[in-house]
């Protein structure tokens, strides 16, 4: 009895406090930060375990390896979440009256605040290790992510948008995969070659189609995106197409690494 009583009064501060429509963008925010630490940690602890060469790396080496690992989980999260989202449920068909600009959930909103809280913990991490992490272009990618994700999580605005160009984090686990195998001496393995290839496959289909089809969407839903409030019309508009501009030119990169990956096995 007096384990049920506990129980139902954990299950009722969760409804009233952590799950709370004016707490959820926050509650789910720190969320997303504890649980970047705790994968960065994870990686850690499973990597000296069942790597060999981990102990071996030099500081930033292991660092890299943990953020990585870390990028990793996030990726696949939001990517199931977005797909779920955008696919599965009737949350944004256009079966649904009104506008598809202003649809949310708790579950939408809190999966943002999750992917808020990542992209905190990222950017101080590429800060703190700058330029180790990555450059300015990392810094301005996950900044314009930042501002339109939390954005969209705090006002409801733009969130089919938001987890359309989500879905793109997909390509996040194989590029980390390749700087995986290559820092532990597999360039030259056949995981290498195949590994390529997907980042090819799956960055086109992920950073340039699907961003076409974003375009082609918001074209076609322009009155609905005219309602949004300014700044919300201003982000649909222009970082979809900043982070396209920067796809395009990493996929160039990709596809002369691919080209030279090929004829060196050729």
């Amino acid at each position: 009895m007096a384990m049920t009583a506990y129980t139902n009064q954990a299950q009722a501060m969760m409804r009233d406090y952590l799950l709370a429509d004016p707490l959820v963008p926050y509650t789910s925010v720190l969320i997303g930060v504890v649980l970047c630490k705790m994968a960065y940690d994870l990686t850690r602890i499973l990597s000296s375990f069942y790597f060999k060469g981990y102990s071996s790396l030099t500081k930033i080496q292991r660092v890299e390896w943990n953020n990585r690992g870390m990028s990793s989980a996030h990726a696949i999260f939001i990517t199931a979440i977005s797909l779920y989202l955008v696919v599965t449920t009737d949350l944004f068909s256009d079966r649904l009256k009104g506008p598809i600009t202003f649809r949310s959930s708790i579950i939408s909103t809190s999966a943002l605040g999750v992917s808020v809280g990542y992209f905190i913990t990222d950017l101080a991490m590429i800060f703190w290790a700058y330029p180790s992490l990555g450059g300015m272009e990392y810094v301005l990618h996950h900044t314009l992510s930042l501002v339109a994700i939390a954005y969209t999580m705090l006002s409801g605005e733009g969130q089919f948008y938001t987890y359309m160009i989500l879905i793109s984090e997909t390509t996040t686990p194989e590029i980390n995969m390749r700087w995986f195998l290559d820092t532990a001496g597999l360039k030259k393995s056949s995981a290498y070659l195949v590994n390529g290839i997907m980042i090819f496959v799956v960055w086109l289909v992920a950073r340039i189609f699907l961003f076409l089809y974003v375009f082609y969407h918001i074209y076609l839903h322009y009155s609905q995106v005219m309602q949004m409030h300014l700044f919300g019309y201003y982000l649909v508009l222009t970082v979809p197409s900043v982070l396209f501009v920067m796809n395009a030119v990493w996929f160039s990169k990709i596809l002369k690494g691919v080209k030279k990956t090929l004829s060196k096995w050729s």
